[in-house]
């Protein structure tokens, strides 16, 4: 890049989304001009909030010499898809300044700026200190207490401060910034504001999902999905999966008046739960479930464990069945801790009773949650096979949760608990 080109660069930050080719819509133009000291963008998802923001972490550290940049999310996971963008941008305008390192978590240039990628724990980030910007990604999920943590890192630099998420319930510090009278620049992006966004789109979203997800996720309404167990649910579904291979697994929870359940699906190399079948009805022989499921040549199956007889019948039909654990919320604890990671993913047009399911269940409020209650006893029959699977396959989560303190008064209002710090890889 000449000097004339990077100049341009320098003087308006929207070039750098321009050298990636995409044309920045207005919001995005005027965020990356803008000079406020705190920002809070509570934006539609796909609605271009982190592509924007990774635009200012890479404009920072090209011409702010030494200039530190956090990139910090609930999960290292979220951060490195953020700062993946930054690489991304980077090459786009040619690599201007030389990289002292360059790894994919962490972009050292040679003008001493670092552009770090971090995951959202407290132990892992209060050492760091002199921040020129730290960005908060996925906000809303973001615990109180890592909330608190970070602003001091701000307090000598006197740094920016941008934090982006799309809402998560009336809950949380993200919520009541937003709705308080602090000093930030409030910008608020819905669909409406995104070009790349039709209507017929988040007409089929309504459809699916109902008005109140929609409400939330694309209207940027604080609405409260009050009580609901996996209010992330949505977020694992996706349209079509790649070519898998890993382990094949399943789960079981049997009915006869109450549906029978069972969903299926692979494990794949990266941990990654694809769910991509499932069985679901009533008053049908246990034969006949046993008979079609050993059709799928599922490798392993985790059954619900107040079940034995019917175990065992399954077990003489050729399957390879084990019980699975019955203890609730650890159970959805697991469950939460994959939606919050990534780690689950649900093919949409096979599993229709358990997305059905995921909109329904729920606590009768969220006080019952805070008090470690389990939510009501309906609709949870392929939850409940989909809770037996995870339980089964993260068996040391479950271990770490249970011998785990209990949640503070900071974590309380969180549905479900932030949990991905406990999970480790079997």
């Amino acid at each position: 890049m000449n000097i004339s080109s990077l100049l341009s660069v320098a003087l308006d930050p929207a070039r750098v989304l321009l050298a990636r080719g995409m044309r920045p819509d207005p919001w995005q133009r005027a965020f990356l001009l803008g000079t406020s000291r705190q920002v809070m963008l509570c934006c539609s998802r796909q609605a271009g909030k982190s592509t924007v923001v990774s635009a200012l972490a890479l404009h920072t550290a090209l011409f702010t010499p030494g200039a530190l940049v956090l990139l910090l999310s609930p999960s290292q996971r979220q951060s490195a898809e953020i700062f993946r963008k930054v690489l991304e941008a980077d090459d786009a305008l040619g690599r201007p300044l030389p990289s002292v390192y360059r790894t994919q978590l962490r972009l050292e240039l040679a003008n001493g700026s670092r552009v770090l990628c971090l995951p959202g724990r407290e132990e892992t980030i209060r050492s760091f200190g002199g921040v020129d910007l730290l960005v908060l990604d996925e906000a809303a999920r973001i615990p109180d207490v890592l909330y608190r943590s970070v602003r001091p890192m701000l307090a000598v630099s006197q740094g920016r401060l941008v934090v982006l998420s799309t809402p998560f319930g009336r809950r949380g510090w993200f919520y009541e910034e937003w709705s308080g009278t602090g000093p930030w620049d409030r910008v608020q992006i819905t669909w409406r504001d995104c070009p790349r966004i039709t209507a017929a789109f988040i007409e089929e979203e309504r459809r699916a999902l109902g008005p109140a997800w929609v409400a939330q996720e694309y209207e940027t309404t604080f609405t409260s999905l009050e009580g609901l167990v996996y209010p992330e649910f949505p977020s694992a579904l996706v349209d079509v999966v790649p070519l898998l291979s890993g382990r094949t697994v399943g789960g079981i929870d049997f009915g006869w008046r109450n549906p029978f359940a069972a969903l299926w699906g692979t494990l794949d190399a990266n941990d990654v739960l694809w769910i991509t079948g499932e069985r679901y009805s009533s008053r049908v022989t246990f034969a006949d479930h046993a008979t079609a499921l050993s059709l799928l040549a599922t490798s392993s199956w985790w059954a619900d464990p107040a079940g034995p007889n019917e175990i065992a019948a399954f077990r003489q039909a050729g399957l390879v069945v084990r019980k699975g654990t019955n203890a609730i919320r650890p159970g959805i604890a697991a469950v939460g801790a994959r939606l919050q990671t990534g780690r689950l993913r649900v093919l949409r047009s096979a599993c229709p009773n358990l997305i059905r399911e995921a909109g329904l269940y729920r606590y009768p409020s969220g006080h019952e949650a805070d008090r470690g209650e389990n939510p009501l006893d309906r609709d949870n029959h392929a939850l409940a096979a989909m809770r037996y699977l995870v339980a089964g396959l993260d068996t040391r989560f479950l271990a770490r949760f249970r011998r785990g303190p209990a949640p503070d008064d900071s974590q309380k209002d969180d549905l479900p608990p932030d949990t991905s710090s406990l999970w480790t890889p079997l």
